[in-house]
């Protein structure tokens, strides 16, 4: 349910409160809006985020974090702050493997 590549980023940044979609696609880097949406659903489909859509003119829409996420947030922030400062050695750990691939039977 959160083991996706996107799934926790978008959980912790709604653990700051209620975003609108263009805010968490500004604040998730990388993330292509076919995929947030997607991750969007997926985890409103689990009951781990609620989609509230206001009758404004245009329609506003928010995400939120339902109490499903409170006993684990603090796990969850600490692994995705472990992502972010391993980026750069995960990254170059695979163009070492990915330029040494020729040799792998």
């Amino acid at each position: 349910m959160i083991g996706g590549k996107w799934s926790a980023q978008v959980l912790v940044e709604l653990g700051e409160g209620p975003r609108r979609f263009t805010q968490l696609e500004r604040a998730i880097t990388g993330i292509s809006r076919r995929m947030l949406t997607v991750s969007l659903r997926d985890l409103e489909r689990n009951g781990l985020i609620t989609r509230t859509v206001y009758p404004d003119s245009p329609p506003r829409v928010e995400y939120a974090t339902t109490s499903l996420i409170e006993d684990i947030r603090e796990p969850l922030e600490a692994l995705t702050d472990w992502a972010r400062l391993a980026a750069p050695a995960i990254t170059a750990a695979r163009r070492t493997y990915d330029s040494s691939a020729d040799s792998h039977p």
